[in-house]
């Protein structure tokens, strides 16, 4: 499969602009932009806690290097045939993990923001294709063999759940449980929402 990715894979130039989607000069603008439109709009909704969403996403971006240095080190793996050859250090890919946590990180900062299911759906979107256009990029341009990249997602896939139940879990639903009823008049004795004659 490596070869038949490197042989007949992208065109260089397409190749290489999926690669850097992983830079971090491309990823992490993308998460600040997130983080500060996100806590522009906690803090004026009056979240009690608007800035930790966004703290929690640079910590998870943090994370990617203090993870994947080590482990790059440790395993020394060789680069695939190409313009690295013979350097170590390629598992898990830091290039992928960046996308993966940068992308998925934003995405799981904007989706409270975005009220219609269909805005949802294409942030999600939006941020799963960045990350898997971005490891064909990496293996085709030969800095990455595969399993490099599926390595980094996975390390990355175990980042954004614990993000995800972060601000799911402690913060927005938190948030949800003590928001007050909403205004209207009682329902009225007798009477059960959902079943008339009741």
């Amino acid at each position: 499969m490596d070869q038949v990715l490197l042989d007949r894979g992208l065109p260089a130039a397409l190749a290489e602009l999926l690669a850097d989607l992983g830079n971090l000069a491309v990823a992490l603008p993308v998460l600040l932009a997130a983080a500060v439109y996100a806590g522009w709009r906690g803090r004026a909704a009056g979240l009690p806690r608007w800035w930790l969403p966004p703290l929690a996403a640079a910590v998870a971006m943090a994370a990617v290097p203090a993870l994947v240095g080590p482990l790059q080190a440790v395993l020394a793996r060789p680069a695939p045939p190409g313009p690295l050859a013979g350097a170590t250090g390629f598992y898990p890919s830091g290039h992928a993990a960046t996308a993966a946590v940068a992308y998925g990180a934003a995405a799981l900062l904007l989706l409270p923001c975005a009220a219609a299911p269909l805005t949802r759906r294409l942030l999600l979107t939006t941020a799963l294709v960045l990350v898997l256009a971005n490891g064909p990029g990496l293996v085709v341009r030969g800095y990455h063999w595969p399993v490099d990249v599926l390595g980094s997602w996975a390390l990355s896939a175990a980042l954004l759940v614990l993000l995800h139940g972060l601000l799911y879990g402690l913060l927005y639903g938190a948030v949800t449980r003590r928001r007050p009823p909403p205004p209207g008049p009682p329902p009225r004795a007798g009477r059960v929402r959902g079943c008339p004659g009741r």
